[in-house]
């Protein structure tokens, strides 16, 4: 993309969306005057953690704006779905999700429906939801979500769907408000956008070309998180191994993290996600000195096959991927690892899914992401001949869970009855009377807590080990 294509955002134009935010502000003001009642938000997130942190932004956007947060649909006067278009099933569900709005947008006439993400940077998405869902209200992209306080007043006021969606990016806007999530741990985006282009993924169509955070301004937002009690913050970008390419030069992601390790409060860094072809020596040596950075990385490698990572465009091969492995183990032996896997990429054979498995026997992961190959419109691979047949690919990533799920069975036997240190994250998801959080592996551990242990950084004797979890009593 030429540079002079990019959308060039202005401070006054930030200015111009803060005038936005108060003008709704005052009107909610307005409204909960005259019935005692706030108007109410629900943001529904799909995807990553690029996506999660997106949510965040809009939701601190509509709290400057004096909505509250809705605990389900019903209660909503405003309902966010923030779409995610790596995954096939992920768009299916924003639809059926739409379809099923449409009653309730009947029985509530002033109910505000809005559509974003990455599902939006598609034309033939946005058609379709013209189309098939006129009961939507407004819909934009990844580029122009700082303008929701301006395009959701311009929703407001048309009586058709309002749709502004920029085809290109723009420079990086810092200062938006965002609500956070949790309160012990916080993500911070370093960079947005990728140039890599792997065959199979629509990413850079979607979140456009690769652009890094100035290092001051990550600083001061994760010295600014430690201040407000976050003690773990997550670092985000699609590859963040490189880090500091589009800032001429001047620093690397091995660098960042050796600044970020300096600031007061943050007890841990983590990051995601890391491309092979860009994990340097560097980096490994400052994952290894940064008392902060934690022993876990998520590193995808996609295929074992090098036929099969040649057509997925990943620049490494089977062997370059193992030899990094050896050399994080090496550096530091206690790390965890985690990958992401596609099964049925177009022309795989048994014989390139016998070379993912193994991969997998030889690093053995704790866990992994696991993904059945699905067509993405737009992508070269979608256009690439040799499918994989449904029942060949699902009886291959079959093979493959089995196989991943007796080694991340076997590793978890290895924690019963140590002792380590856990981030109490909340309730936990599948008992809320027990508590929950990680350890520095990013190992999820269940135990008997209280509200008062939420952000704190406990000491938990392992006493029960399953295949996804770990139960434990908290060490007084």
């Amino acid at each position: 993309m030429d540079e002079k294509e990019k959308h060039d955002i202005s401070p006054e134009e930030i200015k111009r969306q803060t005038r936005f935010m108060k003008v709704m502000k005052s009107w909610n003001d307005e409204y909960f005057a005259k019935t005692g009642r706030r108007r109410k938000h629900l943001t529904v997130t799909y995807g990553c953690q690029m996506n999660e942190h997106d949510s965040e932004v809009l939701s601190g956007i509509l709290e400057n704006m004096g909505y509250i947060a809705a605990d389900d649909k019903k209660e909503a006067d405003l309902i966010i779905y923030n779409t995610c278009c790596v995954r096939e099933n992920a768009e299916l569900k924003v639809y059926g999700n739409l379809g099923a709005l449409k009653g309730l947008k009947r029985k509530k006439n002033d109910l505000i429906i809005v559509v974003c993400g990455c599902m939006m940077q598609q034309p033939h998405v946005v058609e379709k939801i013209k189309n098939k869902y006129r009961h939507v209200d407004l819909i934009f992209g990844t580029h122009n979500l700082f303008k929701f306080p301006e395009l959701l007043m311009k929703s407001m006021k048309s009586k058709d769907m309002f749709i502004e969606v920029w085809e290109n990016e723009g420079n990086i806007i810092e200062g938006l408000p965002a609500n956070r999530r949790y309160k012990s741990k916080a993500f911070i985006n370093i960079m947005y956008g990728c140039n890599n282009f792997c065959t199979y993924c629509i990413v850079p169509y979607t979140r456009g070309r690769e652009r890094s955070r100035e290092v001051e301004d990550i600083i001061k937002e994760a010295a600014g998180l430690a201040a407000g009690g976050t003690k773990e913050i997550m670092l985000l970008g699609q590859n963040v191994n490189s880090y500091g390419k589009t800032l001429n030069g001047s620093i690397g992601f091995a660098d960042l993290l050796r600044e970020l390790n300096k600031v007061p409060g943050i007890e841990r860094i983590r990051f995601m996600t890391s491309h092979p072809k860009d994990l340097s020596d560097d980096l490994i040596d400052a994952m290894a000195e940064c008392d902060k950075v934690c022993e876990h990385l998520h590193l995808p490698f996609q295929s074992g096959s090098n036929r099969i990572l040649k057509a997925m465009n990943r620049k490494y091969t089977k062997e370059r991927y193992l030899s990094l492995i050896e050399k994080l183990k090496n550096r530091i032996p206690d790390i965890r690892l985690t990958t992401d896997i596609i099964v049925g990429f177009p022309g795989e054979t048994e014989e390139d899914f016998q070379h993912t498995l193994d991969i997998v026997e030889k690093v053995g992961y704790d866990s992994a992401f696991t993904f059945l190959y699905s067509v993405r419109q737009g992508t070269p691979a979608a256009k690439m001949e040799g499918r994989v047949d449904k029942e060949t690919k699902r009886d291959r990533f079959n093979r493959l869970l089995e196989k991943i799920n007796k080694i991340s069975a076997e590793i978890n036997q290895n924690y019963l009855n140590r002792t380590v240190e856990v981030l109490v994250e909340g309730p936990s998801k599948t008992n809320p009377n027990r508590y929950m959080g990680r350890t520095r592996g990013n190992k999820l551990v269940n135990f008997d807590g209280s509200e008062n242990l939420v952000g704190e950084l406990v000491q938990v004797q392992i006493i029960e080990a399953k295949t996804f979890f770990l139960n434990g009593k908290i060490i007084e």
